[in-house]
């Protein structure tokens, strides 16, 4: 199967040598997304539902330049540096799959790039 890049100036550019997304046939592999202004590249603050919003703003940039959205996603995961953040999370994140929502993970993790509280990652497919 053949490998092809996706890339979006609208979403964050990656912070080390990675790519936002990659297809392998018809499943995309998407980088995990963390709360980063794509314009500015700056960390976007504000409370870890806000930042679970940008993520998934981010997210939806990817898919959008893989003219795909979140109903093709059938992987997530979720990486917090707080599992206390949990619910509050799992509330923003809920509002973007109310019908058959993809399979995930969720894993507390010691830190995260750029010293943020949330990442996620999602596999799609076509």
């Amino acid at each position: 199967m053949e490998k092809k890049v996706v890339y979006t100036q609208r979403a964050p550019e990656p912070v080390g040598p990675y790519s936002q997304a990659v297809f392998l046939g018809d499943i995309l592999f998407c980088s995990g997304q963390i709360p980063l202004d794509a314009a500015s590249g700056e960390v976007f603050t504000g409370d870890i539902q806000e930042q679970t919003r940008r993520v998934m703003a981010n997210i939806k940039e990817v898919l959008a330049a893989a003219e795909l959205d979140f109903s093709h996603i059938v992987k997530t995961t979720i990486f917090l540096t707080d599992m206390a953040d949990f619910a509050r999370v799992n509330e923003v994140y809920a509002t973007y799959f109310k019908d058959a929502p993809p399979a995930r993970s969720t894993v507390q993790v010691s830190a995260l790039p750029k010293g943020v509280n949330v990442e996620i990652e999602v596999i799609a497919a076509r």
